[in-house]
């Protein structure tokens, strides 16, 4: 069962993560604490999560590599390639660094369904980048849901036998970060508490409490409508959406207060039910993502 902390009230916005940044940024600036490592890691997945965080702001992603943190790897964001790419990505273990790691882990035929590049002429596997970095991480950030659970890479009927990290680092302390994709102010928040004050809190699945930890449900801005029994009936009604198939009442997140796309909207803001994207188990227990109730609709008189 997942512990309930109501979190205090300076946490219901999207505050908490940019004061967080910007104190870790001035005090690099200060010299007060130094810039770390930051190995970014991609996997079995369609690079939604590094998408994402190129779509923050306020400080952006881009302002986030040049000010907190050196970027050792990232096979997106990076200019090296081939095997100069992996030579950087081997000569980060010879120095500390945090883990950043988005997609599952594939462990069909020994990972070959997922390789990340070459390494003196052999391929190397998304395994095992996964468990040789890993292994001497100072801290590890599992970055959206197939890194956190398998998401969608692990989805039914699942070819590639794609777990989530943990399953392949099993004796690691993960801070897991689910969402499909992670909002940028929860890898960015994340990312400036290690480097300010250490691990934060999180729950017992190890998801920050600052971001995860109160149901959507209950910040809903449509649950007065809930609670009147008034439902709709159709995608575009701007009554409670429970019985078209919302999963608000079982993910804990604080999109509501947060929102997307430079804190301006978010699914149930633009008329469509959440699918619990954040929650462990989605796609698949959270599916189907629309549905249509046959009780009878209570209407608003």
């Amino acid at each position: 069962m997942e512990r309930f902390v109501l979190p205090p009230e300076p946490l219901t916005n999207e505050a908490i993560a940019n004061r967080l940044t910007n104190t870790a940024i001035n005090n690099i600036d200060k010299g007060l604490i130094k810039k770390q490592n930051l190995v970014y890691l991609e996997l079995n997945g369609c690079s939604g999560n590094i998408i994402s965080l190129l779509n923050g702001n306020n400080p952006d992603f881009a302002y986030m590599l040049n000010s907190m943190v050196n970027l050792r790897y990232s096979n997106s964001l990076m200019a090296a390639e081939g095997e100069q790419a992996m030579e950087k990505l081997m000569n980060a273990l010879e120095e500390d660094y945090i883990l950043a790691v988005e997609g599952a882990v594939a462990l069909k035929n020994n990972g070959l369904y997922n390789v990340i590049g070459s390494w003196k002429g052999e391929p190397l596997t998304g395994l095992q980048a996964a468990t040789m970095l890993g292994e001497k991480a100072s801290h590890i950030l599992a970055v959206g849901a197939c890194a956190t659970h398998g998401g969608v890479s692990a989805a039914r009927p699942n070819p590639s036998e794609s777990v989530g990290l943990q399953t392949v680092l099993p004796g690691k302390k993960l801070i897991k970060l689910p969402g499909c994709p992670v909002h940028p102010d929860w890898f960015l928040g994340t990312l400036a508490h290690l480097l300010l004050y250490g691990e934060p809190d999180t729950d017992n699945l190890d998801r920050p409490l600052m971001f995860y930890s109160t149901l959507i449900h209950d910040r809903c801005p449509r649950r007065p409508f809930f609670d009147r029994g008034i439902f709709a009936e159709k995608l575009g009604d701007k009554t409670c959406l429970f019985k078209l198939g919302c999963r608000g009442p079982v993910t804990r997140v604080d999109c509501p207060t947060r929102q997307w796309n430079g804190h301006v909207n978010w699914p149930i803001g633009d008329n469509t039910p959440c699918i619990g994207c954040a929650q462990f188990g989605f796609p698949d227990a959270m599916a189907p993502f629309i549905s249509y109730d046959t009780t009878r609709v209570v209407k608003d008189e």
